[in-house]
């Protein structure tokens, strides 16, 4: 038996523009969705992003988190945890991964209500560390789905791994980076995919396969893709799987005869079946392993070599990369000690406007625009998320200048808020110079 775990990862940034994300939900989530409810045995595990699901809600999509949450009523769907504003977690604070992740529970859970009961956690772009794994662990989740990239050990076909740190453990499910890429660039269609299965099937008893994509790879990325391809991946499944329980002899090579360029050459027709990623918990036994290698699912080998891990959103000499990230760090010292003065409402309010706005001000969107050398840049994307941050600055500067600390004090801050002016003033000449080109995202 093989046992296949299909993963959606559902996001749309905080600064999206209203009229890309309707174009998504008509192209891409209404179609996906309504996919799903139309093959009841279809099984699918997602995270959708808080931010994307209160974007729903208040851009008239109702219909889409309606829908999703009935395929979780019926068990075709397993919802799991993630970054509500999709930051990238190794490059932030532990303090920041474990503050995103309650957020993103708890909107979900008050749009989804008591079937938003995620086991597992999908890090933003698959990013990893340990200090994220122990995060993810602290907080009592099972399981982390990362990149194959990662796997640092024998390639689990047959057993799930179980990594260590500081006395605790939590369980690991890679996804299979070169078929998820194939679906993901129209690679391969259905016929191969289930052919690739087909493969797998007949060189072990029992084992697994996790595919893992953005969800507006259908429809979006690439026009009808969950009716070509996904639609007819499940249809075919469960041809089989009805096969195998009910069928005669003649029925058997009727199926071998229309499926003929799936199943040529194949001893048997093997047997196949759906799963979510949490079912997985209850077939395959866990085994010890290595530690995972610090990466992303866009990180590559020779990344890895270079000790670039994170290339996309902190890459190694990408000028713009280090510069969003000092004018980050300077954000977060501020808004730190905004939050700790107490001594007035109104220092507290802006505090707390602070808090707020640099929760969405990290999402990861800003840096993997900056990447002129690898194809991604759009200097609006960048200049919106570094706009985010200097609204942190204002609110937390505003704190402290009404705050009762002293004149000395103050000062000192007043000299991170003009370390940020001149940060921000570095980013945007550099998104001025010549040479460079501007791809408007819509």
């Amino acid at each position: 038996m093989i046992y296949w775990a299909p993963f959606l990862h559902f996001y749309q940034p905080p600064i999206q523009f209203p009229r890309v994300l309707k174009r998504i939900c008509n192209e891409s989530y209404r179609p996906l969705v309504k996919m799903f409810l139309k093959h009841k045995k279809a099984k699918v595990t997602i995270n959708i992003c808080g931010v994307l699901t209160e974007l729903l809600d208040s851009h008239g999509a109702e219909d889409i988190i309606n829908d999703i949450g009935k395929l979780a009523l019926s068990g075709q769907l397993e919802f799991v945890d993630s970054g509500k504003y999709h930051p990238i977690f190794p490059l932030i604070p532990q303090r920041e991964i474990q503050r995103q992740l309650k957020l993103n529970h708890k909107a979900n859970k008050a749009f989804f209500g008591k079937v938003y009961k995620p086991k597992g956690v999908f890090p933003p772009e698959m990013g990893y560390s340990e200090d994220t794994a122990k995060v993810i662990k602290a907080l009592g989740y099972k399981w982390i789905l990362l990149a194959g990239i990662a796997c640092s050990d024998a390639w689990p076909f047959d057993f799930i791994p179980e990594i260590s740190f500081n006395g605790s453990s939590i369980l690991v499910f890679y996804r299979d980076d070169i078929l998820s890429n194939k679906i993901s660039f129209q690679n391969l269609d259905s016929a191969s995919f289930i052919k690739e299965l087909a493969k797998l099937a007949e060189n072990k008893e029992d084992s697994y396969i996790i595919t893992a994509m953005d969800a507006e790879t259908f429809g979006h990325h690439i026009q009808n893709w969950e009716e070509i391809f996904l639609a007819e991946v499940y249809k075919t499944i469960s041809k089989i799987k009805d096969m195998h329980q009910h069928s005669s002899v003649k029925q058997r090579r009727n199926l071998v005869q229309t499926h003929k360029n799936i199943f040529f050459g194949l001893k048997e027709i093997p047997q196949i079946e759906v799963v979510t990623i949490s079912e997985l918990l209850y077939k395959f036994s866990k085994k010890k392993a290595i530690a995972p290698k610090p990466s992303s699912w866009s990180t590559t080998k020779e990344d890895i070599c270079k000790g670039d891990y994170y290339p996309l959103w902190k890459g190694v000499g990408n000028r713009i990369h280090d510069l969003q990230w000092e004018h980050i760090n300077i954000c977060f010292s501020l808004t730190e000690q905004a939050l700790s003065l107490q001594d007035n409402k109104e220092a507290n309010r802006f505090g707390l406007i602070a808090r707020g706005l640099l929760d969405r001000a990290i999402h990861s969107c800003q840096f993997w625009w900056a990447n002129k050398n690898r194809g991604t840049w759009d200097i609006n994307l960048i200049n919106k998320g570094l706009l985010l941050q200097e609204e942190v600055v204002l609110n937390a500067c505003k704190a402290i200048s009404i705050s009762a600390l002293d004149k000395a004090a103050k000062k000192n801050f007043y000299s991170k808020v003009a370390a940020c002016r001149e940060v921000a003033v570095k980013i945007r000449d550099l998104l001025l110079e010549e040479g460079q080109t501007v791809s408007i995202v819509e």
